[in-house]
């Protein structure tokens, strides 16, 4: 039975990792500590990007249960539900990843992920290194970022100036974020932020690359290929 289910698994994955290589858009994850600066980056971003119809990008909006922090939109910056809500969701294979963090649960919807790059709209994942271990595992040719702050001091620094934990939750963070950053070397890119426009530059850089690869460009240019090489 083990032998079976193992199979079986593979199979799923492999037709699976030929649906999402059949994708015009592209998928990218981005993890980092708490205040390294990650959400900053990502919106930057896709402001530089939002009126350019032919890169288009979107940030995937998460499900979470964790509180609103002030300020924060239901459905813009994440999907709140409750605790039962999200068991729930997880027992109907709603998510492409999820995982819990801080006591509070975290997931991305799989079919809203599939139909953007469908579109050939890339996704960001704005996850952890739990999350990014499910989606690489079923995505293999997923895109990973992991953002670095420039010392432990800053971001230190970052957490306390954002004002809005105290300082046995910024002392659980700072843990937290060192157990995190233990896992950079599983993500294909690493990005310093000390200086904020030059990490923007890095993670455009990295996009645009992506965006340039031999498959996709194929994908994206099939009819001009044709043209070319049939002319010869």
């Amino acid at each position: 039975h083990t032998a079976y289910r193992r199979q079986r698994q593979m199979c799923i994955r492999d037709r699976f990792n030929t649906f999402m290589a059949s994708l015009l858009g592209n998928l990218f994850i981005l993890a980092a500590p708490s205040g390294a600066g990650k959400s900053s980056l990502i919106k930057a971003l896709m402001e530089k990007y939002a009126s350019n119809s032919d890169n288009a990008m979107e940030v995937s909006v998460s499900h979470t249960t964790r509180k609103p922090r002030p300020g924060e939109v239901d459905g813009q910056h994440y999907h709140f539900v409750s605790r039962e809500q999200f068991e729930a969701l997880i027992e109907q294979g709603v998510f492409f990843e999820w995982a819990e963090v801080f006591g509070n649960y975290y997931g991305t919807s799989r079919v809203t992920i599939e139909q953007t790059l469908h579109r050939g709209i890339d996704v960001f994942l704005d996850i952890d290194w739990q999350g990014a271990r499910q989606v690489q595992k079923l995505m293999p040719d997923t895109c990973g970022i992991f953002i670095l702050p420039p010392s432990i001091e800053v971001l230190e620094q970052r957490l306390t100036n954002r004002g809005q934990d105290s300082d046995e939750v910024i002392a659980g963070r700072m843990k937290e974020a060192v157990a995190e950053m233990s896992h950079f070397s599983e993500f294909s890119h690493v990005i310093v932020n000390d200086d904020f426009a030059t990490a923007l530059n890095d993670l455009e850089a990295i996009v645009i690359s992506q965006r340039l690869r031999t498959m996709k460009q194929q994908m994206r240019y099939q009819p001009l290929l044709d043209e070319l090489l049939g002319s010869a």
